[in-house]
């Protein structure tokens, strides 16, 4: 029998890394975890401990920091980039790096109606996220970019059904016509094509993706969530042309009527309870029929189907 060392990758998880913008009176904030891994020719160090094709994860973790302050962080997607082309560069042994990025938003504390120049509060729903695949170098390189969010969490208190479902001998749900639909949202969404040259304001487009999905969830009289999620990936998709794909997980926040009848009160529609677990998870992806080839840009991504 003979063992040999199956695909492997290694780096620096979970950087932390907070950038102010000072140079005027009004700072800016962008707030950031940032995870970097690299794979290629790494076989020496794990079958005879031999570093010296390695780049120290320390060293991925000072650079991470180094370029929030040397390149900006004008978005995640254009920092992930610069960060992936420049280990590729700084490690040859390396044949891809992948970084990803999530970002916690701030908004201004508002005084008198004003937002705060200095002081902020932690937003409370979404997360931002980014995942840059890197490959190969020069003019052979390949970029890939993976937009979106987690834990945006939405609700509309009618207009969604639930009906004319599959029953047997254990079913004991009730058909609805009218009822509370919340999910908290993870959607995530590749461009087409692997171009590092594209001319993009990700800050722009993931502002925009966004408030296509939540109009499509607001508007689109819905008959189960994986209806809602389908119109949310097609009016983007329409609206941009640069996406190739979005893929959605969905986990449902179940509310259901409390029974008040015990109190001697009628309950039409008005209270729930909010129950949060067990819960039913939808996955879908939605895609364009002449997409160009995902290649590596969902490696390693979890959490979908």
């Amino acid at each position: 029998m003979s063992v040999v060392l199956g695909s492997n990758r290694y780096g620096k998880a979970e950087n932390r890394v907070v950038r102010v913008y000072r140079d005027t009176a009004r700072h800016e904030i962008r707030d950031l975890n940032v995870s970097t891994s690299l794979r290629g020719d790494f076989e020496d160090a794990h079958v005879a401990g031999d570093q010296t094709k390695v780049l120290p994860t320390d060293t991925q973790k000072n650079t991470a920091f180094a370029y929030a302050k040397e390149h900006g962080v004008s978005s995640p997607e254009d920092y992930a980039i610069a960060l992936g082309t420049h280990f590729l560069d700084a490690a040859p042994p390396a044949t891809g790096a992948q970084i990803a990025v999530e970002e916690y938003v701030w908004d201004r504390i508002l005084v008198d109606g004003e937002g705060h120049d200095h002081s902020f509060v932690r937003r409370g729903t979404e997360t931002r996220t980014a995942v840059v695949t890197v490959d190969g170098r020069a003019s052979e390189q390949r970029v890939w970019v993976v937009s979106g969010f987690t834990d945006l969490v939405v609700l509309k208190s009618t207009g969604s059904e639930f009906k004319g479902f599959l029953k047997d001998d254990y079913t004991t749900l009730a058909e609805t016509d009218d009822r509370i639909m919340a999910t908290s949202l993870t959607a995530r969404w590749r461009y087409d094509g692997t171009s590092a040259e594209r001319d993009t304001d990700w800050n722009v487009e993931y502002e925009d993706v966004k408030a296509i999905m939540l109009a499509a969830f607001a508007t689109t009289y819905s008959r189960a969530l994986q209806q809602t999620l389908y119109g949310m990936g097609k009016n983007v998709l329409e609206a941009h042309p640069e996406v190739a794909e979005i893929k959605f997980s969905a986990p449902n926040k179940h509310h259901f009527v409390v029974d008040l009848a015990p109190f001697g009160l009628e309950n039409n529609g008005e209270v729930f309870i909010a129950a949060d677990r067990p819960y039913g998870l939808i996955e879908a992806s939605v895609s364009r029929d002449d997409s160009s080839e995902s290649g590596l840009a969902w490696q390693s991504v979890p959490g979908f189907a």
